[in-house]
């Protein structure tokens, strides 16, 4: 069973109950709010904020993260942001892991 983590105030919440299809002990985030924009003042002149940051030891030569918390795969983006984006006049885009070149 997954401990409830109580965010008040950030539009998250985490379930308690048992999901089918999740690992014992997992803990589910979700963003509650639809319509609220996530990014109310970074670099907002930008059309979508999009970071990129590179790792010496990855497995894998890129990888999204989800920093907009409406990813079905969290905390892996799916591209759930452009919808978000479109909705709500926000700007928010992924966290990139790039993989150091040798």
């Amino acid at each position: 069973m997954a401990t409830v983590v109580n965010m008040a105030g950030f539009g998250f919440s985490c379930l308690s109950q048992p999901v089918r299809g999740v690992r014992r002990g997992a803990v589910i985030v979700r963003a509650e709010a639809e319509g609220v924009a996530i990014n109310p003042a970074i670099r907002k002149s930008e059309e979508k904020v999009v970071d990129s940051v590179v790792v010496a030891e990855l497995s894998k030569p890129l990888t999204a993260y989800c920093r907009c918390w409406r990813s079905g795969t969290f905390p892996l983006c799916d591209g759930s942001h452009v919808k978000h984006n479109k909705a709500t006049g926000d700007n928010v885009g992924p966290l990139l892991l790039k993989k150091q070149k040798e």
